[in-house]
């Protein structure tokens, strides 16, 4: 089978970093577990789980700039090998996409840099002076990105034999049943691994290389 289409989860699988939303948090040195803990219990929704961890941020900085966000994420790191493999998959005929429950300010800076065709990721309302307004801007429901998956493919006109799907956590489940090979890159959830085709444990991109067909660097 050759493949056509990647979709690629951002947080700790393209960057060498967790979650983009908590390395705002560390940077402001807040704790948004009591908002999470709303949000997986089902008391409030995505919108409001985004809206609650901006004010965080607001209550400790009232005027965050995308400008501020911009600076911060500059310095989060590309995980090893991604410029490469991203280069690999593209000769290898697919086009790119980025699926992802982050801020789509580090999204598109991995995705230019890279050459990543396509980004999906959730983004931060800011007002005309670029001041973040404590509101965000949902486009990936994490705990449904298929419905994301969909489009992209549609839009690609690529069958759900010709994706290849990278994540590494829950929220990547339903990506991986939208694709026809799953790779699970250093999962840190059981539940990723158990629905993964291959799973790769080492922070170097490349080494998925290996499951998705053509050359490998």
């Amino acid at each position: 089978m050759r493949f056509r289409l990647a979709l690629l989860d951002m947080d700790g699988v393209l960057v060498d970093t967790p979650s983009s939303w908590v390395t705002v948090h560390r940077h402001f040195g807040v704790d948004n577990s009591g908002n999470a803990k709303l949000f997986y219990e089902g008391k409030i929704d995505q919108l409001e789980f985004m809206r609650s961890d901006i004010m965080l941020w607001k209550a400790v900085k009232r005027d965050v700039s995308l400008k501020d966000l911009e600076e911060l994420f500059s310095t989060v790191p590309m995980m090893p090998g991604c410029r490469e493999t991203i280069a690999a998959l593209k000769r290898q005929g697919m086009r790119t996409a980025i699926v992802s429950g982050g801020i789509d300010i580090l999204a598109e800076r991995i995705a230019s840099a890279t050459g990543i065709d396509t980004v999906v990721a959730n983004g931060l309302e800011a007002d005309s002076n670029g001041l973040l307004t404590g509101e965000g801007i949902l486009r990936v429901d994490i705990k449904d990105k298929s419905k994301c998956a969909s489009q992209i493919m549609r839009e690609a006109g690529v069958g759900k034999d010709e994706c290849i799907a990278v994540g590494d956590g829950p929220s990547d489940l339903s990506l991986f049943r939208s694709a026809g090979r799953c790779i699970a890159f250093n999962p840190w959830n059981s539940s990723i691994e158990a629905e993964a085709d291959f799973v790769v444990r080492t922070k170097d991109l490349r080494e998925i290389l290996k499951f998705t067909g053509g050359d490998t660097i």
